[in-house]
Parts: structure tokens; C-alpha cells; sequence
């Protein structure tokens, strides 16, 4: 047997090729915009397309294959300038036959002039499979009630018969396996038990899961529930509801944790502020709070809160009188939990201020366990570090000892002020050396598809397991950004996810300023709580809170929060159980204390801009798993998704 044969789902995929192909067949055609054109990309000939003489569905174009292939992606040539007539909808279906297809891909067009390839679904459990046949459906097009036009198509996948062959052989004995499947479902159904055992005895199929058949003995022929809590406890404890866990939406629930005491002393608890700093050492269930502004004035005040014990401790009054930083807001903290050491960078300055020796980026380091500040230098500019900035984001590479900044505005003296704000890079700095270094610089507006747009208020977090930093929102001069993209740390490598423009056809975050974001890389989940929010089409600013989940491996957005008030003269319509809208705040997560039981609880931690409380956020894993009289009848579906190997439902 080939090494296919065996186990493609660690076989290595060899370079693939342009697959040629011919015009099937087509629903309709308008004019000289017949089918054929789609062979030859000519952006500048506007004739050189298909286009359907309706916009009514079903509209189609089947592709035949010259050969049997495996097909990998699909590319989408496009006219010079934008069309009307480009597909904002469409869905691409594959097969052997025209009677039996199943869908590659669903998505959309960009409405420009920029070549666009999908990757398609060429893979069942691990096994590529064959196709002879690809339809194109469109569904919608970018212009209201135009008929759907087609520039240009290239199909790319494997062709080589010493690929294919093996493939069309593991697809054929699939489905032969999948109708015996089909057979032994519908014999249990209907209790038709001899042929159900016969049929199984002779081909050796398995329906399903071993416990899935445990609980259709113990629910469906013997009405035996509580054996049938047993299993369901027992598919708990082996994962088996983890995938389909993981595709629910959450349902959030706020909770005040901490209350401002007025009869306290500002010695017992931190006072009202905006554009401070927190971070967490969850290992030992402590948050540290530092500087920040009042209203009035920066602050240098230092605190710790216990979570244990949910009180707060003054380290320190003024850092600067125990050789720690100076009052600063506007600036950025980092925690490296297993050296148990806090850094800081940056801070904000009034332009009055902006002379001399006040503009020296200092960087300081603290010290947990001795609670001692040290200066690590004056002026990381002079040491090929940035320059003082204030609103960048600071991450920390625990593993590596690293530290990376992006971002920032860069302060200059009043003197020497430049017509336009200038922006930092991309830094990082080795710490056991003492070693910055410069990674990107600012591109000055000009983005492209691996340069970095530097701004200001965005949220940046970094996934250790992946080695990627992930960058979201933020603002540019007078510009509200909400384009989402990865950096590569280890290869230098950019990938766009989103560009913001609602032509991605995604649920995203509004464009704004301050998103706090955190990151739970075992869930390969970030959660990101909006500040001040920018409607791009209503031009107005507004403070709606809004909190988010983004799903890494299926590069989904999901909104499991929205605040129903924006402007601050509703703000007391807020429910007292949820935090009134703001900005400016900070947002810490602890990823290990989770209760490891269907209904997980993860703790959200915030200190929030003029208010003193702490909001922890219950968020369900479960939905409509709820039993009555203890029937465990319900919970029959998410164990199907989970445990049954195909198709099939009871």
C-alpha cells in the first residue's frame, strides 16, 4: 500500500499544480458573456467574463476536470476597478458526479480589483478525496438586483495519478462504508435487530461510538436513566463534549467583586482613575495596579489586590521615593509570572512638559518578592530602544525572556513638534542581556500585505504555543482602526486576518480606541472588551462597551456582551448589575483556575476606569442541556456531534 493508504493525516502534501479545466455546464448566459471567458484573465477587457441573464437562484457553472483530482484551492480573477457585479456570496460544491457534490467552500468576494484564492475542503477524516466535477454557485452580487459575473477562474490541487488513484480508492471504500452506516441507522430505528446484528456481523461496521451505543441501550431499550447519567458523566470526563462545547456561544454574567468603601481611608483602597496599568501573577492569585490620572493629576501609587482574600494593599504611596518610577499615566506594564518581575515602559507627558531630560524613556523593572524598583536604564532610545511613547502595548515571551512593544505615539519636544504625529515600530528586548532590538518600523500610512501600521490605544497579545503576536483596533491620527493581523515572531511573517472592511463578510468589533484584550492559549481564545467605539458610516464617537470572543482555530468573531447605553447622560439606565460604559480601563484574565466541569467558570478580572470594582464574568458552556424529572434525553445531540464518525443523527 502507498504511504496514503496507510494514514494520510500524516502524510506530507507534495507541491500542487494549475488543474486544467473544461466549461460543463451553465445556467444561463447573457449576451457574449458566455462561459468560456472565464479561461483567460484579462482584468482590462471588461467582455472577458461570464455573466447569468438572471440573478434569480439557482445560477451555476460546472467545471469538468481534464483528469480526476484532488482539488486544493480555487482562485478568483477579477475586473480592473470595482464591479457591481462581482460576488459578494457564493458557495462551491465538488464531486465524482453532478448527482452527488458536497460544498468546499462558502464565503465572498471583495468588491476591488485584487486577484482572491480559497483554500477548499479536499479532506475527509484525514484523507484527501477526489473530485471530476466543481460548481460555482453565486448567491448575491456587491450591486443590488444585478445578474452575477465571473471574471476569471483557477483551480490548483493534484492530479498525478500516483496521488489521486489511492485517494479515489479510500473515497470509494468510504462511502461504501458510510451507506452500510446508513443500513445499520436505519435498522435500529425501525428495530428491525436481526438484519441491524447481520449486517454488522458481515461488514464489521461501527454505527458510532461505543458509549453512544451504551446509551441507546440504556435510554432507548431499557429506560434505565440513571445508568444513562452514568455514561453521560463518563463522556464528560473523557472530553468527548469538548469540540462541541467549543461552538456554543457564550452567556455572559456580570458580578461586582470588589465595593468602594467610602468609609475607608484612601490608605485601604487605589482611588478613581483612567489610563493606568494592571497585570496578574495567577500563580499567585495576585493583581497588581500602578499609576494612572485622577482628573487631575498622574499618579505613582502602587497597589496589590488578593484575590484569595479580595483585599487591597498599598506597596507603595509614591514609587519615586523608593527609586521606582515617576508618576506617569498612559504608559504600559508586563509580568514574566515564573521570574515573578513586573516591567514598565512609557508614559504620557503635556506638551509643557516636553523639554529637556523629561522626554528620556526610562524602563524600570520591579522586583516581586524583595518589592524593590530598579532603573534598567535611563533612556532605552540611546540604546537602540523606542523613543518615549505613550497608548503602545507591551507583551512578554515568558519562554524566551522576551519582551515585545509595538506600537505608541512618540513624544517630541514643543520646540521641535512635526506637522504630522510620528508613530513607533515594533521592538523587542531581550532580557537577560539587556538588549533591544528594532523589528519593524513604523510604514508611515503606506500599509501593505506584510508591512506593520503602527497607532495608538490597540490591543496586542501573544500566543506562546503558536509563537504569534495578535494586534487589533486601535487609532492612527484621526483614523479608527479595526483591521485584526498576526505576527510571526520566529519568522517575521504578517498575515492579515481582516481588514476591517465589512466586505470580509465577518462579524467584527467596531473601529475604536483602548480594546483591552487578553488571550487563553490552551482555548486558543482572545477576549476583547471595546472602550471608546468610532461608527465609521455614522461618523460619531461613542462609549458602548461591548465584549468579544475570538475563536483562533476557526477565525470567528463572536459579540457575547453589548452594553444598551453609548452616551453618558443614559449611563444611569445601566443595570446595577453590569458596569456602566467607559474607556481607558484594563482587563486581566486568569487562564488556570477553571473548574473542570461542564459548567466552567472563567474569571475576567478589570479594574475599571472611575469605579472601584473588579467584574468577573460567568460564562456558560452549556446550551438547552438542561433535564427534566433527570432525563438525560437531551443531551443526546451534542453527544452525536461529538461522538458519532459521520453523518448520521437519531
Amino acid at each position: 500500500k502507498s504511504k496514503m493508504d496507510v494514514d494520510q493525516s500524516t502524510w506530507e502534501e507534495p507541491p500542487t499544480k494549475i488543474l486544467n479545466y473544461t466549461i460543463n455546464n451553465w445556467s444561463s448566459c447573457s449576451g457574449n458573456y458566455l462561459p468560456d471567458n472565464i479561461h483567460e484573465d484579462k482584468p482590462f477587457d471588461q467582455s472577458s467574463r461570464w455573466s447569468s441573464d438572471s440573478n434569480h437562484p439557482p445560477q451555476f457553472l460546472t467545471l469538468k476536470l481534464e483528469r480526476i483530482a484532488v482539488v486544493q484551492s480555487i482562485l478568483f480573477g477579477k475586473y480592473e476597478k470595482n464591479h457591481v457585479c462581482n460576488l459578494k456570496k457564493f458557495s462551491v460544491y465538488g464531486g465524482l458526479n453532478d448527482d452527488n457534490m458536497m460544498l468546499l467552500f462558502d464565503g465572498g468576494l471583495k468588491n476591488d480589483n485584487v486577484k482572491e484564492m480559497f483554500m477548499m475542503k479536499h479532506t475527509i477524516k484525514g484523507h484527501m478525496f477526489p473530485c471530476g466535477l466543481v460548481k460555482i454557485m453565486p448567491l448575491q452580487s456587491w450591486g443590488p438586483s444585478f445578474n452575477f459575473s465571473i471574471w476569471f477562474v483557477q483551480l490548483q490541487g493534484w492530479e498525478d495519478p500516483g496521488v489521486v488513484t489511492p485517494c479515489l480508492h479510500w473515497f470509494n471504500s468510504y462511502r461504501e462504508n458510510e451507506a452500510v452506516r446508513l443500513c445499520l441507522k436505519h435498522f435500529r430505528e425501525h428495530n428491525y435487530t436481526t438484519a441491524f446484528k447481520a449486517l454488522q456481523l458481515v461488514t464489521g461496521a461501527k454505527l458510532e461510538h461505543p458509549l453512544l451505543t451504551a446509551l441507546h441501550d440504556k435510554l432507548v431499550l431499557h429506560g434505565d436513566y440513571d445508568a444513562c447519567e452514568s455514561v453521560i458523566e463518563q463522556a464528560i470526563e473523557e472530553g468527548l463534549f469538548s469540540d462541541y462545547i467549543s461552538h456554543l456561544d457564550y452567556t455572559p454574567s456580570w458580578g461586582r467583586v470588589c465595593f468602594h468603601d467610602d468609609s475607608l481611608g484612601p490608605e485601604h483602597q487605589p482611588g478613581m482613575r483612567g489610563g493606568h496599568q494592571m497585570c496578574i501573577d495567577v500563580h499567585a492569585e495576585m493583581i497588581y495596579l500602578f499609576g494612572g490620572w485622577d482628573g487631575n493629576f498622574d499618579l505613582a501609587d502602587m497597589w496589590c489586590y488578593n484575590i484569595a482574600t479580595n483585599q487591597w494593599t498599598c506597596l507603595f504611596k509614591n514609587t519615586t521615593e523608593d527609586n521606582g518610577p515617576c508618576p506617569r499615566s498612559c504608559h504600559k506594564m508586563c509580568i514574566d509570572t515564573d521570574r515573578r518581575q513586573i516591567y514598565t515602559l512609557g508614559r504620557y507627558l503635556d506638551s509643557s512638559m516636553r523639554t529637556g531630560d523629561a522626554l528620556k524613556s526610562d524602563f524600570y523593572v520591579f522586583d516581586i518578592p524583595s518589592c524593590t524598583w530598579t532603573l534598567i536604564c535611563e533612556d532605552t532610545a540611546t540604546e537602540c530602544g523606542p523613543k518615549l511613547i505613550f497608548d503602545h502595548q507591551m507583551c512578554m515571551d515568558i519562554s524566551q525572556h522576551v519582551i515585545y512593544v509595538f506600537g505608541g505615539r512618540i513624544l517630541t519636544s514643543t520646540s521641535d513638534r512635526q506637522i504630522e504625529p510620528q508613530f513607533s515600530g515594533l521592538y523587542s528586548y531581550h532580557c537577560p542581556t539587556n538588549t533591544w532590538r528594532i523589528i519593524r518600523v513604523d510604514c508611515c500610512g503606506l500599509a501593505g500585505p506584510s508591512s506593520i501600521r503602527s497607532r495608538i490605544g490597540h490591543s496586542m497579545v501573544f500566543h506562546e504555543k503558536t509563537r504569534q503576536l495578535y494586534v487589533f483596533g486601535g487609532q492612527r491620527m484621526k483614523e479608527y482602526l479595526s483591521d485584526f493581523f498576526t505576527y510571526n515572531v520566529d519568522t517575521d511573517e504578517v498575515e492579515i486576518l481582516s481588514d476591517g472592511s465589512k466586505a470580509d463578510g465577518c462579524q467584527i468589533p467596531a473601529a475604536g480606541f483602548t480594546q483591552r484584550a487578553t488571550i487563553d492559549t490552551e482555548l486558543n481564545e482572545i477576549y476583547v472588551l471595546s472602550g471608546l467605539s468610532k461608527d465609521k458610516e455614522k461618523r460619531e464617537e461613542n462609549v458602548r462597551n461591548s465584549f468579544w470572543v475570538y475563536d483562533i482555530e476557526r477565525n470567528k468573531w463572536c459579540c457575547i456582551y453589548k452594553s444598551e447605553t453609548g452616551k453618558s447622560s443614559t449611563w444611569t439606565k445601566v443595570p446595577p448589575h453590569e458596569p456602566c460604559p467607559r474607556f481607558a480601563h484594563q482587563l486581566v484574565y486568569d487562564p488556570i483556575r477553571k473548574v473542570p466541569q461542564p459548567l466552567s467558570i472563567r474569571f475576567l478580572l478589570l479594574f475599571l476606569r472611575f469605579s472601584f470594582v473588579f467584574i468577573a464574568c460567568l460564562c456558560g458552556f452549556f446550551r438547552n442541556i438542561i433535564c427534566s424529572e433527570g432525563t438525560p434525553g437531551c443531551l443526546i445531540s451534542p453527544i452525536l456531534d461529538s461522538m458519532i464518525s459521520g453523518p448520521l443523527s437519531w
